[in-house]
């Protein structure tokens, strides 16, 4: 029996309104400028990826996803599915400077692949859990904003605030908001590199009472040893996130002293690379985190997939399709509140576009 291969790969672009900006410290997206990427095989079947460039986080346009998609599309053709070596160098060569691409081209291989053997990508990573418990993300703003949200999210356990490329004392002040509307809440911070290394020490000093669970990249990416010393002078848990994005980056992190916590994103790394870093950060002992850019159900649910196949994450940031007024996709896993139950999906990632390509 011949093996399945690649016939045909498209790409367009995917807008979602949302329901509020999301703010970090580069920037805001005010609308979900994606990319839904659709890989038909030989024999008819297909599988669905999603490429979620968030510009304020590393400069990444839907422009480039396509460009990037549409020169990896000719080269794909007639590649058996299962040519796991084959794919990687055409996605690394046709996607070099568009991780999101990578991922999307990535998520729909895997998609094909798990919907040909009825599987769900759940199982196809391990079938460990079938539910997690996510954060919710208090995004920039006003002392006023962040209070009001950290009540309004009342659904949720961990709430994760960001902060950074502002006012350091207005994002100290939010902090305080946020713990004493929710004095149960566990508090994870998120600075996205925005702040100093001065600025970062300052901030964690100041909000000691706050009981910070977790700090996620307090500075830029570039210097492991200035992120030892946040580590070190905070004493608090460090996640690093745009600092990893391939496996390397974790033994570095590592040898540095840099972080205990490492946050993996399909769309900084791609799901191949993910899989590799997850591994790598099982070995050395680091505690895993698995979260995303302004995402829908599709991409977010192929990393709940990965994190829930795989098991043992100990932050679960898989929020942002809540942000979105529309949802472009049926089938998948389902919500409520912070609970995301993978359990109704039935084979692949479980999504399927409500309007095909």
């Amino acid at each position: 029996m011949p093996r399945p291969a690649i016939l045909s790969l498209r790409a367009r672009a995917l807008d979602v309104p949302m329901t509020k900006p999301f703010g970090i410290a580069g920037g805001a997206q005010v609308e979900a400028k994606n990319v839904l990427v659709e890989i038909e095989l030989v024999g008819g079947a297909r599988g669905w990826g999603e490429g979620a460039p968030f510009p304020a986080f590393n400069g990444e346009t839907q422009a480039k996803v396509l460009a990037a998609c549409a020169k990896a599309s000719p080269i794909l053709e007639g590649v058996e599915l299962e040519d796991d070596s084959r794919i990687r160098e055409i996605v690394r060569s046709a996607c070099a400077g568009s991780p999101s691409a990578a991922c999307a081209i990535e998520t729909a291989v895997f998609d094909a692949r798990a919907r040909l053997a009825g599987r769900s990508l759940r199982d196809v990573f391990g079938g460990a859990e079938q539910e997690l418990v996510t954060d919710i993300t208090i995004t920039t703003g006003s002392v006023e904003d962040a209070r009001r949200e950290a009540r309004a999210f009342s659904a949720f356990r961990t709430l994760k605030m960001k902060v950074g490329g502002g006012d350091v004392d207005r994002d100290i002040a939010r902090a305080l908001a946020i713990r004493e509307a929710r004095p149960d809440a566990r508090l994870l911070i998120d600075a996205n590199g925005g702040f100093t290394v001065e600025d970062a020490i300052r901030f964690a000093t100041a909000t000691s009472a706050a009981k910070i669970a977790l700090f996620e990249q307090p500075i830029a990416p570039g210097d492991w040893d200035a992120l030892a010393e946040v580590r070190q002078r905070t004493g608090l848990m460090v996640a690093i996130d745009e600092s990893v994005t391939c496996a390397a980056d974790v033994d570095a992190a590592k040898s540095h002293a840099a972080a205990d916590a490492v946050n993996v994103k399909i769309m900084k790394s791609g799901v191949f690379e993910v899989l590799a870093i997850v591994q790598r950060a099982r070995e050395l002992g680091l505690v895993r985190m698995i979260g995303g850019m302004v995402e829908t159900r599709l991409a977010m649910g192929t990393s709940a997939c990965i994190a829930a196949g795989i098991g043992g994450f100990s932050f679960i940031d898989l929020d942002t399709p809540l942000f979105l007024a529309a949802d472009p996709f049926e089938g998948g896993y389902t919500q409520d509140g912070e609970r995301i139950d993978l359990g109704p999906i039935d084979v692949g990632h479980g999504a399927r576009p409500r309007v095909t390509a």
